[in-house]
């Protein structure tokens, strides 16, 4: 008989957990400047003086276009950014922050910087590198992963 708890003891569904407590905690602290956790990973991307055209930022992001577009006309009704069209190639939009989104990406960056120095407080740098290095590798296997065929 299998233990009942065997189903919540996987790769994936630790790395989900481990990533939703992250981004709560994220958002629990963001919460106060006003933004999400999404909306200043997103602010964090945008280069401040070059503009960040849109593909980068959803490639950056790993967001589909959809959900990427009302994320973007959100942030834009904030006052955080604004889009024009890119003067190096007129198909493509850049994104570029105003002094508010300058500031609040700001706000971001020190949040993530402190919660890094406080994890790596609590990690000696040989638990680092084995854990970056079992996460490159789960990231490997997994773009390399093919399902079997169901019909062989």
């Amino acid at each position: 008989m299998r233990n009942k708890h065997q189903k919540h003891e996987t790769i994936d569904y630790f790395l989900k957990i481990v990533w939703q407590t992250m981004a709560t905690r994220y958002n629990q602290i963001v919460a106060d400047f006003g933004i999400t956790q999404s909306i200043g990973y997103m602010l964090i991307n945008i280069d401040p003086e070059e503009g960040t055209t849109v593909s980068q930022v959803a490639a950056l992001m790993g967001a589909k276009s959809t959900s990427l577009s009302r994320m973007l006309s959100q942030v834009e009704k904030m006052g955080l950014i604004y889009r024009e069209l890119n003067k190096g190639d007129k198909r493509s939009v850049k994104i570029y922050l105003t002094p508010l989104g300058i500031e609040k990406s700001r706000m971001a960056k020190a949040v993530v910087k402190e919660f890094n120095n406080y994890l790596n407080g609590h990690f000696s740098d040989k638990e680092k590198d084995q854990l970056t290095d079992m996460l490159k590798k789960l990231n490997k296997l997994t773009l390399n992963y093919k399902p079997p065929d169901p019909l062989s």
